[in-house]
């Protein structure tokens, strides 16, 4: 770079901080941090039945959660949405009439079950602020009692002993930064702290003794960054901690102890594009898993350490392999034909039930039972679907675009036969066409079964879902394309989506009309569109998205903060390029239509990200709506407002991509 250009890069930068919006200034989380007035202001109001009824007929097909199974294999406890907030509920048998368990109007789900099959260890939130408590209650049924819910703290669990007595859990009661580590007494009701100290800390495995039961190790973790860990062990017998694994590095492991208290299993990436799983005994990496152009996405040992079970990322669809701990290799498992997705669940205590998800384009997961000893497969839980015909839903094709720099960025396209162009039947005008991109940065769009895609292609829309770069799934170059000022670099994917379905996707000479929507991170994609690049859609949508970088880093809960970091960059060392990145820089540029939805209680992506653009908005005239749910938080888990947030989506884009479709 000569000097005339490093000047006028200098000025640049000195002109892109100067031009942040004064307006883009808040402080604080949640609900509290709002004047009533703001939400009374901003607060939804009721959608004609023309809108909300097709879209509570799709929310109505949905399957349970997959479910965990008691050990003697006789009841299996569930979570399920039907009420409008997810709940626990109970089958005493296969494909028997389900029994609602729990109520109310915070969501409710199993953390755990003690291994004699007496208790449920619960998890239970209040109006969207994940900040959840843990709860006991008999696999009867009956009153919850409560083990720990503090206001502002989260509480989790980590781990049931065997003698259906202990846990553990973690809680940022000390710090909010931080997790303490608790052992807990469910006869007593005494907590101790067991570990501290600065950082998230968790339970990755337990190492029980398998001829005395005893509790001889424990793998504690510590999270480094938002996808890399450290881990330690600690020997009960010596009480002392020993480094294992991660420490001075910014690697990606997964780790559980294998057969024997000296042997590990650990997925990593470290020494490929993909992760894989080891053996690590004596400071050696042993694969145990082929190498593949695919991700081991996950994997699970049984608490008796005979089986392994791991599942493969392939390109947006899951499969499920099983391998034995003496000697690595395959065991064979059930077939599922024309599956896009097979996962599998818990596996009992004692080894012998492993639950398994189905899901397929055309129907909801479909949830089985295996029983290692009998080796019968067995549905337990019937999926809902009232009034619609799932068979008539579109399977999502796999496709590609290509970026200005030549890169190939997978697509998911779900397009109804009305919206095929073809030379047989061509098309008199395009559907207008709603881009969808994921959150995380992290996340992947995958193919499946999708009620959300449907409801777009029943709206006469073409839906596409990109995996840019920084998406799951596709390697860890991909993965950390944008990490921290790196994202500068890749940000432009957003931007040539729309170029390629502009130039691509024509009929009868017509350009179709492009939308662009997305929740958390996509919420901050769906803003970059409208703003950074703007023109580039012509109608855009952001769910609990980010307005600017340096404030969400600034205000996000603390237990967030350190993770967040690690993915887009330090708010002091990497000012400049937060700024850059931050959606208010180019608040001039907005032109197009703008509808922002928002829980009250979001601890990720605070309420003030979306007050702040729309202020701007709104002093700018542009057509722009700011829709706060006050009892919700990182997205709507109540039905009702489900209904709503997709009613105003699919309104919002109807008025301004469909009634005014014109020639560009």
């Amino acid at each position: 770079m000569n000097q005339r250009s490093l000047l006028f890069s200098v000025l640049l930068s000195s002109l892109t901080v100067a031009a942040l919006p004064a307006q883009a200034q808040y402080s604080g989380l949640g609900k509290d941090s709002l004047d009533p007035a703001i939400l009374k202001r901003y607060a939804p109001t009721a959608l004609p039945p023309s809108v909300t009824r097709p879209i509570e007929s799709i929310l109505d097909v949905r399957s349970p959660g997959l479910g965990m199974v008691t050990p003697d294999g006789k009841r299996m406890f569930f979570t399920w949405g039907i009420t409008g907030t997810v709940q626990v509920w109970r089958l005493d048998g296969a494909q028997k009439f389900p029994v609602q368990v729990t109520g109310g109007q915070d969501a409710t789900t199993i953390a755990g079950m003690t291994p004699d099959g007496k208790y449920l260890i619960l998890s239970r939130d209040r109006q969207g602020e994940e900040n959840p408590g843990l709860y006991l209650q008999s696999t009867n049924g009956g009153e919850l009692e409560v083990i720990q819910h503090l206001a502002g703290v989260r509480t989790s669990l980590q781990y049931i002993g065997n003698d259906s007595r202990t846990i553990y859990f973690s809680a940022n009661d000390v710090k909010p930064d931080s997790n303490t580590i608790y052992r807990y007494d469910l006869q007593t009701k005494k907590k101790v702290p067991i570990s501290g100290g600065d950082g998230i800390w968790w339970i990755a495995d337990v190492y029980v003794n398998p001829k005395t039961g005893d509790r001889e190790k424990f793998l504690f973790a510590k999270a480094t960054g938002s996808q890399s860990q450290e881990y330690y062990e600690y020997d009960v017998k010596t009480r002392t901690t020993t480094p294992l694994i991660g420490q001075k590095e910014k690697e990606e492991y997964g780790i559980q102890y294998g057969v024997n208290a000296d042997e590990y299993l650990v997925l990593t990436p470290k020494f490929s594009e993909f992760r894989r799983l080891y053996s690590y005994k004596n400071k050696q990496f042993t694969p145990i898993t082929p190498e593949l152009k695919a991700d081991v996405a996950s994997f699970d040992i049984d608490d008796q350490r005979q089986r392994i079970l791991y599942s493969i990322n392939d390109g947006g669809y899951t499969r499920v392999k099983a391998i034995a701990t003496n000697n690595y290799e395959a065991i064979e498992l059930p077939e599922f034909a024309n599956a896009d997705h097979i996962y599998t669940g818990l596996t009992t205590r004692n080894g012998r039930f492993t639950t398994i998800g189905v899901e397929t384009a055309k129907a909801p997961r479909l949830s089985y039972v295996y029983d290692w000893q009998t080796k019968k497969l067995t549905q337990w839980v019937l999926p809902s679907t009232p009034e619609i015909d799932t068979s008539k839903f579109t399977a999502a094709k796999l496709e590609t675009y290509t970026t200005r720099d030549g890169t190939k960025i997978p697509m998911f396209v779900y397009r109804s036969p009305q919206c095929e162009n073809t030379p047989q039947n061509p098309l008199e005008k395009p559907c207008p066409v709603i881009v969808h991109f994921h959150g995380g940065p992290e996340g992947q769009s995958t193919a499946g079964f999708n009620r959300y895609a449907q409801l777009f292609v029943n709206a006469g829309f073409v839906f596409a879902e990109p995996n840019v770069r920084g998406s799951e799934g596709y390697g860890k170059t991909w993965l950390n394309a944008d990490n921290g000022r790196d994202r500068l670099k890749v940000i432009t994917d957003i931007e040539d989506a729309s170029i390629y379905i502009r130039k691509n996707w024509q009929a009868n000479g017509i350009t179709p009309k492009i939308g662009i929507v997305g929740g958390s991170y996509g919420g901050y994609s769906a803003l970059v569109g409208m703003s950074k690049f703007a023109g580039s859609y012509d109608a855009g949508v952001s769910i609990v998205g980010i307005s600017n970088l340096l404030t969400f880093l600034n205000n996000t809960a603390p237990y967030r903060r350190i993770l967040r970091i690690s993915e887009y960059g330090d708010p002091v060392k990497d000012r400049d390029a937060l700024i850059e990145l931050s959606p208010v820089t180019y608040s001039d540029r907005i032109k197009a239509p703008l509808l922002i939805i928002q829980g009250a209680n979001d601890p990720r992506v605070p309420v003030g990200e979306a007050i702040q653009i729309q202020k701007i908005l709104e002093q700018k005239k542009i057509p722009s709506q700011l829709v706060i749910f006050p009892d919700e938080g990182h997205g709507s888990s109540k039905r009702s407002n489900q209904v709503l947030e997709i009613g105003y989506t699919l309104d919002f884009f109807k008025k301004h991509l469909q009634n005014n479709h014109e020639n560009k």
